[in-house]
């Protein structure tokens, strides 16, 4: 990668991730991009992280500095597993242009690759390409697509999320991938604006269910109070809040299968939280169940006593939907 001025992606970090009962080292990149197509999500603030309008040639600068750095920062000795994020779609060639997709592909040649991506994005002849450029005959599998479906309901999907995708759009993108010889990676995402705990609970539940079957790995984000977003509107306004970790450890243990799941902001007020006094030790045990699967960990921090643990049956018990419109 040749790059004539130095810039850093939105973030870069190394940590571990469970793949096939073995936990990897990995890389997770989120390159700054020409910006979400769609940039409507009530809960993203990356969709504001983005280029100003420029051609394909200056965007693939950029990128391509941005590349340079992930490979001048971190040695391709010290990760199996990169996690590739964008503002929005890698697959978006009007985001990525296509010959810096190739590029930064290339650059991860031999790493056992997780690229998200909206469902419109995803061609079968794309994904073979994106496939051909990181297999090196080091994993069986070396591309999935991952997809932010957040839910299995598509009411919640749009009222809630906004997402502008549809339970069918997100099958069909899963049917085009998998006939490009990669795996699904499907994200869902705990508590979206306008529900109430309990009905966050019982649509994460269903929707871990329902997504498991055709889905290779599932990973649940947490909703976290971003800058610049809906959520963040409702929530300083007092009309929202991050789910409960009590209800986290609820959803994970009545799983059918293993679930991914780091609790980012865990423990503060923009993020998934109980009371303060036993967050540490719940992100932890959170954390080392995502990479250990280790269900009675759950079932010992679910059996932890704290006076907060009746709040939440309370807010479970006695928490109504707020009664405004979701329309116009």
């Amino acid at each position: 990668m040749i790059s004539f001025f130095t810039e850093k992606p939105l973030a870069c970090w190394k940590g571990k991730d469970l793949y096939q009962g073995s936990v990897l080292d990995c890389l997770t990149v989120i390159f700054k991009s020409g910006g979400c197509s769609w940039n409507r999500c009530r809960m993203c603030g990356y969709r504001h992280e983005r280029y100003p309008p420029m051609s394909p040639a200056e965007l693939d600068t950029h990128l391509r500095a941005q590349m340079a750095w992930v490979q001048e920062q971190y040695l391709s000795s010290g990760y199996q597993m990169v996690k590739i994020f964008t503002s929005g779609s890698f697959f978006d060639e009007e985001e990525i242009p296509v010959q810096t997709r190739r590029a930064i592909l290339e650059g991860f040649r031999g790493k056992l690759v997780i690229a998200e991506t909206r469902p419109e994005f995803v061609s079968r002849e794309t994904v073979r390409e994106a496939r051909d450029l990181v297999d090196d005959g080091s994993w069986g599998c070396p591309l999935y697509v991952a997809t932010g479906l957040e839910t299995t309901s598509d009411f919640i999907r749009e009222k809630c999320i906004d997402k502008g995708l549809t339970l069918q759009d997100f099958h069909d993108a899963v049917s085009e991938a998998r006939e490009g010889g990669a795996g699904i990676k499907t994200y869902l995402m705990m508590k979206p604006l306008f529900l109430t705990e309990q009905e966050a609970m019982e649509d994460m539940q269903r929707s871990i269910v329902e997504a498991a079957p055709v889905s290779d790995m599932v990973s649940m984000n947490l909703c976290t109070v971003q800058n610049r977003t809906d959520v963040e509107y409702y929530w300083k306004r007092g009309m929202y809040r991050p789910p409960y970790l009590w209800s986290v450890l609820k959803v994970l243990a009545e799983a059918p299968v293993h679930i991914l799941c780091d609790p980012v902001g865990g423990g503060h007020a923009r993020g998934p939280h109980n009371c303060g006094s036993c967050d540490p030790e719940i992100v932890r045990g959170i954390r080392e169940y995502s990479l250990s699967g280790d269900r009675d960990l759950l079932a010992a921090l679910m059996d932890s006593a704290c006076r907060c643990k009746e709040e939440w049956e309370f807010v479970l018990a006695g928490e109504r939907p707020y009664c405004m419109p979701l329309t116009r």
